[in-house]
């Protein structure tokens, strides 16, 4: 389960680094979601990977942290969803406002020769 869970954010890093470099804004904007998509696995992942436990203490006297799920990880990649949603529908805005006004979607503003 870890080493698939690895992969997986391995292969959305490298996919959003490699879309980041790309030259039309699309593409760069694809890759930061990806990007974002990686980190919030991460984090997810920092929160313990435990299938069938508590994600609370029920019991105040009992303080093995083996027992429960971590909750704030989970907590930080739900903000962090909707934030990236709301950031990505200001980027697609400002693409289409961009490529309006000058006429390319390139990053630099130019067409290739």
């Amino acid at each position: 389960m870890e080493i698939l869970f690895a992969l997986a954010i391995g292969v959305l890093s490298g996919s959003g680094v490699w879309l980041v470099l790309r030259p039309r804004t699309f593409q760069v904007i694809i890759g930061l979601a990806l990007l974002s998509y990686a980190v919030n696995l991460f984090i997810f992942g920092m929160g313990r990977l435990v299938v069938d436990k508590a994600p609370i203490l029920a019991d105040p006297a009992a303080t093995d942290p083996a027992l429960y799920a971590d909750p704030v990880p989970q907590a930080l990649v739900l903000t962090a969803i909707v934030i990236g949603f709301a950031t990505t529908a200001l980027l697609l805005v400002v693409l289409l406002a961009a490529r309006g006004l000058t006429g390319t979607d390139h990053v630099d503003g130019r067409e290739p020769p």
